[in-house]
Protein backbone atom coordinates (compact mmCIF):
# COMPACT_ATOMS: atom_id res chain seq x y z
CA UNK A 1 0.00 0.00 0.00
CA UNK A 2 1.35 3.46 -0.84
CA UNK A 3 1.58 6.35 1.23
CA UNK A 4 -1.24 9.03 1.38
CA UNK A 5 0.21 11.79 -0.42
CA UNK A 6 -2.77 14.27 0.68
CA UNK A 7 -2.26 16.43 3.58
CA UNK A 8 -4.56 15.90 6.87
CA UNK A 9 -8.01 18.07 7.02
CA UNK A 10 -7.41 21.33 8.05
CA UNK A 11 -4.32 22.17 6.21
CA UNK A 12 -4.27 24.25 3.10
CA UNK A 13 -0.92 25.03 0.80
CA UNK A 14 1.64 27.08 2.82
CA UNK A 15 1.04 30.62 1.95
CA UNK A 16 4.71 31.65 2.78
CA UNK A 17 6.92 31.24 -0.42
CA UNK A 18 11.00 31.67 0.00
CA UNK A 19 14.23 30.60 -2.58
CA UNK A 20 14.71 28.47 0.35
CA UNK A 21 12.00 26.27 0.62
CA UNK A 22 10.93 26.13 -3.01
CA UNK A 23 12.27 23.38 -4.12
CA UNK A 24 10.68 21.46 -0.95
CA UNK A 25 7.23 22.18 -2.01
CA UNK A 26 4.27 21.03 -1.81
CA UNK A 27 4.49 22.85 2.07
CA UNK A 28 0.83 22.78 4.32
CA UNK A 29 -0.11 25.30 6.85
CA UNK A 30 -2.96 25.72 9.47
CA UNK A 31 -3.21 27.86 12.25
CA UNK A 32 -5.99 27.36 15.53
CA UNK A 33 -6.27 29.16 18.47
CA UNK A 34 -2.59 29.21 20.04
CA UNK A 35 -0.40 27.15 17.29
CA UNK A 36 0.68 27.76 13.66
CA UNK A 37 1.23 24.37 12.07
CA UNK A 38 3.17 23.69 8.91
CA UNK A 39 2.76 20.09 7.63
CA UNK A 40 4.93 18.05 4.91
CA UNK A 41 5.06 14.77 3.06
CA UNK A 42 8.57 13.79 3.29
CA UNK A 43 9.96 12.92 -0.23
CA UNK A 44 13.51 11.82 -1.21
CA UNK A 45 14.14 15.57 -2.48
CA UNK A 46 13.86 16.38 1.74
CA UNK A 47 16.38 13.20 2.70
CA UNK A 48 19.73 13.22 3.53
CA UNK A 49 22.24 10.16 2.05
CA UNK A 50 20.74 7.87 5.04
CA UNK A 51 17.12 8.59 3.69
CA UNK A 52 16.16 10.75 6.82
CA UNK A 53 14.54 13.66 6.90
CA UNK A 54 17.38 16.52 6.44
CA UNK A 55 18.24 18.00 9.99
CA UNK A 56 18.43 21.17 8.07
CA UNK A 57 15.02 21.07 6.24
CA UNK A 58 13.59 20.41 9.42
CA UNK A 59 15.71 23.51 11.12
CA UNK A 60 14.40 25.86 8.35
CA UNK A 61 11.14 24.85 8.72
CA UNK A 62 10.98 24.86 12.67
CA UNK A 63 12.73 28.38 12.13
CA UNK A 64 9.54 29.26 9.49
CA UNK A 65 7.04 28.02 11.91
CA UNK A 66 8.23 29.81 14.81
CA UNK A 67 8.96 33.36 13.18
CA UNK A 68 5.11 33.02 11.62
CA UNK A 69 3.77 32.01 15.27
CA UNK A 70 5.64 35.00 17.05
CA UNK A 71 4.61 37.58 14.20
CA UNK A 72 0.89 36.50 14.15
CA UNK A 73 1.47 37.04 18.24
CA UNK A 74 3.13 40.53 17.86
CA UNK A 75 0.73 42.14 15.57
CA UNK A 76 1.01 43.76 12.25
CA UNK A 77 3.65 46.35 11.03
CA UNK A 78 6.50 44.35 12.15
CA UNK A 79 9.21 41.98 10.93
CA UNK A 80 11.52 39.43 12.82
CA UNK A 81 14.87 38.13 12.24
CA UNK A 82 16.25 34.86 14.19
CA UNK A 83 18.85 35.65 16.60
CA UNK A 84 18.94 32.30 17.90
CA UNK A 85 17.74 28.79 16.83
CA UNK A 86 17.92 25.30 18.97
CA UNK A 87 16.78 22.15 17.43
CA UNK A 88 16.83 18.68 19.15
CA UNK A 89 16.21 15.83 17.13
CA UNK A 90 15.02 13.24 18.61
CA UNK A 91 13.67 11.09 16.05
CA UNK A 92 14.05 10.35 12.41
CA UNK A 93 11.39 11.16 10.11
CA UNK A 94 11.36 8.81 6.90
CA UNK A 95 10.03 9.23 2.83
CA UNK A 96 6.52 9.05 3.06
CA UNK A 97 5.97 10.27 6.07
CA UNK A 98 3.77 13.37 7.52
CA UNK A 99 5.43 15.92 9.42
CA UNK A 100 4.18 18.58 11.18
CA UNK A 101 6.05 21.27 13.05
CA UNK A 102 3.45 22.98 15.45
CA UNK A 103 5.13 26.37 16.70
CA UNK A 104 3.44 28.89 19.63
CA UNK A 105 4.74 32.53 20.35
CA UNK A 106 5.92 31.67 24.33
CA UNK A 107 6.65 35.61 24.78
CA UNK A 108 5.99 37.82 22.38
CA UNK A 109 7.63 41.20 23.19
CA UNK A 110 8.09 44.77 21.55
CA UNK A 111 11.51 43.94 20.86
CA UNK A 112 12.58 40.10 21.41
CA UNK A 113 9.90 36.81 21.21
CA UNK A 114 10.32 33.75 22.09
CA UNK A 115 8.99 31.01 20.42
CA UNK A 116 9.17 27.01 20.76
CA UNK A 117 8.08 23.93 18.39
CA UNK A 118 6.95 20.06 18.35
CA UNK A 119 7.53 18.18 15.84
CA UNK A 120 6.02 14.81 15.20
CA UNK A 121 6.22 12.23 12.57
CA UNK A 122 3.19 10.11 11.75
CA UNK A 123 2.11 11.48 14.91
CA UNK A 124 5.12 10.30 16.79
CA UNK A 125 7.46 12.90 18.97
CA UNK A 126 10.20 13.78 16.47
CA UNK A 127 11.89 16.89 17.73
CA UNK A 128 11.86 20.13 19.80
CA UNK A 129 12.84 23.60 18.85
CA UNK A 130 13.08 26.95 20.41
CA UNK A 131 14.14 30.34 19.24
CA UNK A 132 14.71 34.12 19.79
CA UNK A 133 13.37 36.75 17.48
CA UNK A 134 14.32 40.65 17.16
CA UNK A 135 11.09 42.05 16.41
CA UNK A 136 11.46 44.89 14.35
CA UNK A 137 9.04 47.75 13.15
CA UNK A 138 8.28 48.11 9.50
CA UNK A 139 8.95 52.02 10.06
CA UNK A 140 12.12 51.13 11.70
CA UNK A 141 12.93 48.74 8.45
CA UNK A 142 12.72 51.02 6.07
CA UNK A 143 14.53 54.14 7.28
CA UNK A 144 17.93 52.02 8.35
Amino acid sequence: MSAPTDPPAGFARHFRRSPVTDAWEPLYSKRDARRFVIGLRVAEAHCNARAMLHGGVLSTLCDNAMGIACALAVGEGTSLVTIHLSVDFLGAARAGQWVEIAAESTQPGRTIAFASAEVTADGALAGRATALFRVITRDAASSS
